[in-house]
């Protein structure tokens, strides 16, 4: 992967990537990230989202997926805290330049709230960078940050003292194109008067800037300060994208340029290179829910119920056009009065919920911006046991879902034939929704253009029963329906805590689906296994290929 540094070009210039190899501005990215993805519906770039089967990696795969349905970044990226927006839009677009353009425009727009927040990626970048000086390299910064941006930035890192550090800089406004388009490094070199070749050096954190250094024919040179994984660099490349050489530290670098004779720079590097300083400290690994410790437990499916929304289809921009819609009626429908305490609320968030509810009647922008809680379980959060305040609340949830309701897509690839191989399997296959028959059908017709009808063994709806979940009657009605009895072979499937409790008072396996990629310490928070909280899933299961291998080894059985 990486090439030996006695093969490597004398460098005449270092061109450096900005965000995520000179300087940390995750902070500022993120924020700016996570305000402008809620965006993608008005801005009308959802339709323009690169098709899954078109992604680079599975990874990218995955984030698409993610994006499309919750409007926000994978919590693995969060957690990792490693990639840049401009890896993020060319994840998410592929070769849409026109999409890209608009996403980084929308970018901009947020991150003018949020930049400032700026910090050396490591300790002694710039002694490093001094000493390249020293050398007689030139220095210049090519970046996809907007020029006021840039050098608002180096006004404030490091006290400011990086001001006279570069020969150049070249910013995503003083060219026609992003990276990776190789513009922006072939005006770094103009910048400083030298030919745009071997001899010049692009420094860079991610698969992008690799790509570009490659396309402008310049030594492409990987910044790992992030830490990842070498096989998981060597999965990105191909061998026209590959870098020549990788670091892990500004350290690494003063390594590899001590590698040339002693006479090759201005000065030689033993002589200027500072005193070692330690390498970027890694972020904490996310805590992944661990499903498979509990395998051996469980009891073969002879029935499988799911979920319908948010796990077996996504319908979430319908959902919450439906909910804005509806909540600033709560004064004239007497709801207000009704709702619960928000003392007496099972969590911190839930308690916020309420109270937000309360004073604004409309949901934060928070519960917006994530979109992984439903209409069953804000209703349940805002109203408890009132199970009548409940259904006026589902009542006039449906009028303005009427409004909305028709756009449905399977949540993951291969929904259908994942149920299908089950139904081969030998298993029943039902479906349980507190959505009204009325809205359920016309999804059920319409999902993926010809309709799931043949792939279910029975359907619940929402008013099928007097009561909806988390009340069992629904699950109950199904094995009914299936002359099944009800007990721990039949699985119950969803996304939400509603639905555990449902399942787990039904006597049913309570198969939490995580679609929304909650980590362990969250899933703790929403299960806490208390005295008034008792209800917590017998599994949980991240994505469909994980459900499908859980089954299978409760075919198998235990060894």
């Amino acid at each position: 992967m990486m090439a030996s540094e006695s093969s490597l070009p004398v460098p005449a210039a270092l061109l450096f990537d900005w965000h995520g190899t000179l300087v940390d501005t995750h902070d500022a990215m993120f924020s700016a990230m996570e305000e402008m993805l809620p965006q993608l519906e008005d801005l009308g770039l959802v339709e323009r989202l690169l098709p899954e089967a078109e992604c680079n990696t599975a990874d990218d795969a995955r984030l698409v997926r993610y994006i499309r349905i919750f409007r926000r970044l994978h919590p693995q990226i969060l957690a990792e805290r490693r990639v840049s927006r401009t890896d993020i839009f060319n994840a998410i677009f592929g070769q849409d330049t026109a999409a890209k353009t608009i996403a980084h425009e929308a970018y901009n727009r947020c991150y003018r709230k949020y930049f400032g927040q700026v910090k050396p990626f490591q300790d002694g970048i710039y002694e490093y960078l001094q000493a390249c000086r020293a050398l007689g390299i030139r220095l210049v910064v090519a970046t996809n940050r907007n020029r006021e941006f840039l050098e608002r930035e180096l006004t404030i890192v490091d006290g400011g003292r990086w001001q006279d550090l570069f020969d150049g800089t070249v910013c995503a406004d003083d060219v026609v194109h992003y990276k990776p388009d190789p513009e922006v490094l072939l005006r770094a070199a103009q910048t400083v008067g030298v030919p745009v070749d071997a001899a010049v050096w692009y420094v860079g954190d991610s698969y992008i800037d690799m790509v570009t250094a490659n396309a402008s024919g310049v030594t492409p040179v990987f910044y790992n300060g992030s830490g990842w994984e070498l096989h998981r660099i060597e999965s990105w490349f191909r061998k026209e994208s590959r870098p020549n050489l990788i670091l892990d530290s500004f350290e690494a670098l003063m390594d590899a340029l001590a590698s040339f004779p002693a006479d090759t720079f201005a000065a030689r590097v033993d002589e200027v290179r500072p005193t070692a300083f330690p390498p970027p400290e890694i972020p904490e690994p996310r805590q992944e829910a661990d499903w498979h410790p509990a395998v051996a437990k469980l009891i073969r499916p002879q029935v499988i119920l799911f979920d319908w929304h948010a796990t077996l289809v996504d319908t979430l921009d319908a959902m919450y056009h439906a909910v804005d819609d509806m909540l600033p009626e709560f004064h004239a429908l007497g709801l207000m009065s009704r709702m619960v305490m928000p003392e007496d609320s099972k969590t911190p968030e839930d308690a916020r919920l309420v109270a937000y509810v309360r004073e604004f009647a409309q949901l934060h922008p928070k519960v917006k911006a994530d979109r992984k809680i439903s209409r069953t379980d804000i209703f349940e959060v805002l109203f408890g046991e009132d199970e009548p305040a409940k259904q006026i609340a589902h009542s006039a949830f449906n009028r303005h879902y009427r409004n909305h309701y028709g756009t449905v897509k399977a949540f993951e690839p291969k929904v259908s034939q994942m149920l299908s191989g089950l139904r081969n399997l030998g298993i029943e296959v039902g479906v349980i929704t507190n959505r009204d028959r009325e809205f359920f059908e016309h999804e059920l017709a319409a999902v993926e253009g010809s309709g799931w009808q043949h792939l279910f063994d029975t359907e619940v709806c929402g008013d099928d029963t007097p009561l909806r979940k988390p009340h069992p009657d629904q699950l109950i009605l199904a094995a009914e329906n299936l002359h099944y009895p009800v007990g721990p072979s039949v699985w119950y499937v969803g996304d939400s805590t509603t639905d555990m409790i449902a399942a787990k008072r039904a006597g049913m396996t309570a198969v939490f689906f995580n679609g929304a990629q909650w980590d362990l310490p969250w899933l703790h928070t929403i299960f806490p296994g208390t005295h008034r909280h008792p209800h917590k899933p017998d599994v949980v299961v991240n994505d469909f290929s994980e459900f499908w291998a859980l089954v299978l080894a409760c075919e198998v059985g235990p060894p």
